[in-house]
């Protein structure tokens, strides 16, 4: 091993040590004084919830832990958003689980709450996959409803979402183990099959107080809509269950017996794990995100039997088409290449930036890939499409055009996977979250933005002393290096992986070492899902 590999490592696993230190964090929800107080009540928490159910919660996937990270501060924060959300197998069936955090302001939804939620729902909806509601929330937070509760994306498409997919077949069940109040007191309902936990779970769209300041009435919460009045009496709810454990024996019991799906028929084999050593990953990442590596040695530690088929290796380097197989499953991988790479001509060409003949390569490999049903991982680190007059006279806008349109009328499904830059159109061309990837993950080495920090606060400062030497101001050496400085690291705090996951840009940030677990996780729940449209280019710039 070089010097420079084990800066390298070093470096990355300090990463990855921030990484699960801020998670330990998110983990804790409210704080532990909300979960004893919460337990006192005789109830689990969200995550103690998760645990009981899924059959092994090690193997399941987190989507958006870090919703909300540092965001409402003002309000008391909002840690995880609210609300967990896990993917994993309940009785041996694939599901999604939604689990509202009572330890988090009681539950209630905030505007990234709806958000993540309906994210959730967007993975069901993608993958037909059956969705459980562990539900426990206060409702809207009132201070933000302006921004939870009129607009198409916001509180009342959840329950939009749970029509559309119950006209599609979706498997939706619903344990109410808390409140459930207002406007959200129509989740549970419009699910096929609703529990509620004796004495501790209420549904009503307005609470005790609220009726007796409407309309006069005296009663109390548990008889206006206890488990036993909507078992009873209503006949809003299925089933009764006398504690948390018991309603979620009732979900395992139902999930248990839920009839085998139409499978969409991706290739799968006996899984292998990489011959080369995975760890290696964290040696081979640079420190910085301008240095080259060799994506390829990246690749073979991911894949099964570290084996590829690479597509036109020696046409359009500074993208890497190949076919592999990640747990068995058959995969077409198109990457970054980092290193300076000779074209055709004998030019070198930078690496991390697509080229006319990249583009073009890349657009033949998805489409054939579509022909094949493969499913598609993009592995990004990408700082755009090169510029210059020599690539636009060669019609540069064309190719990143073309490659552009195959990724978005792709119809088989697409993993993305941002291991470095994200950077402008390359992070569009390379199947960004506006693409529609099943799921998209950043290891802690990614970065996302329009632009890398120093190129950003290099424009913008051009723009401030043009504004201020128009207004006659002067400005110094001195106050020009501490304006770039304060822009620069306005910027890098943007670019973090975890500001982009903290506003769900991506699905999760992950050990580089999950990403086989990741994608084979996503291509499971996919094959749920049957192809049911023609892959079309649609009209092309030729």
């Amino acid at each position: 091993m070089d010097i420079d590999f084990n800066k390298n490592e070093d470096y990355n696993k300090l990463q990855l040590t921030e990484l699960k230190k801020r998670l330990l964090k998110v983990y804790k929800g409210g704080g532990e004084k909300r979960m004893e107080k919460h337990r006192a009540k005789g109830k689990m928490t969200a995550r103690e919830r998760l645990s009981y159910l899924f059959d092994d919660i090690k193997k399941t996937i987190e989507i958006a832990a870090f919703a909300g990270d540092k965001m409402y501060l003002e309000h008391g924060g909002c840690p995880s958003g609210g609300v967990v959300v896990k993917i994993g197998t309940i009785s041996g069936k694939q599901c999604i689980v939604v689990a509202n955090d009572a330890t988090v302001k009681a539950g209630a939804w905030f505007p990234i709450t709806g958000k993540k939620n309906l994210r959730a729902q967007e993975i069901a909806m993608e993958n037909r996959l059956p969705i459980i509601y562990l539900v426990d929330s206060a409702g809207v937070f009132l201070p933000m409803q302006d921004e939870i509760f009129p607009d198409k994306e916001h509180f009342g498409r959840i329950f939009r979402n749970n029509a559309q997919m119950s006209s599609m077949g979706i498997t939706q069940i619903s344990a109410v183990m808390g409140s459930c109040v207002a406007g959200g007191a129509y989740l549970p309902i419009m699910s096929d099959e609703a529990i509620m936990v004796d004495k501790t779970s209420s549904i009503f769209l307005a609470g005790s107080y609220l009726v007796k300041a409407a309309i006069g009435e005296n009663i109390d919460n548990e008889t206006l809509g206890g488990a036993t009045t909507h078992n009873t009496i209503s006949g809003v709810a299925d089933y009764k269950a006398k504690d948390d454990k018991d309603a979620l024996d009732k979900i395992k019991n139902i999930v248990g017996k839920i009839g085998d799906f139409d499978k969409a028929g991706y290739n799968r084999i006996k899984p292998n794990k990489p011959k080369l050593n995975e760890k290696d990953i964290y040696g081979i990442l640079p420190t910085l995100r301008h240095e080259p590596y060799d994506m390829k040695e990246i690749i073979k530690r991911l894949v099964d039997n570290s084996e590829i088929e690479e597509y036109k290796a020696d046409y359009g380097k500074t993208i890497i088409c190949a076919y592999a197989r990640i747990d068995g499953w058959a995969v077409g991988i198109v990457a970054n290449q980092r290193l300076m790479v000779k074209n055709a001509k004998g030019e070198m060409q930078f690496g991390g930036v697509i080229y006319n003949e990249s583009a073009d390569k890349a657009t033949r490999f998805i489409a054939n890939c579509n022909q094949k049903k493969i499913p598609l991982v993009f592995l990004q680190d990408v700082t755009g499409f090169m510029v210059g007059s020599k690539v636009e006279h060669a019609g540069i806008i064309k190719d990143g055009a073309k490659m552009v349109n195959a990724v978005s009328n792709s119809v088989v499904p697409k993993f993305t996977i941002i291991i470095g830059n994200s950077y402008g159109a390359g992070n569009y061309a390379m199947c960004g979250k506006a693409y529609d990837p099943r799921l998209i993950v950043a290891w802690p080495s990614a970065n996302l933005a329009v632009m890398s920090g120093a190129s950003a606060a290099k424009v913008l400062l051009q723009i401030e002393t043009a504004s201020l030497k128009k207004r006659g101001e002067k400005i110094t050496k001195k106050q020009e290096e501490e304006l770039f400085n304060k822009i620069k690291s306005r910027y890098d705090d943007q670019i973090s992986p975890y500001y982009a996951a903290s506003r769900i840009w991506t699905d999760a940030i992950i050990n580089p070492l999950d990403t086989r677990k990741w994608i084979s996780t996503g291509i499971e729940m996919a094959n749920h899902a049957p192809i049911t449209k023609q892959f079309n280019l649609g009209v092309l710039q030729v």
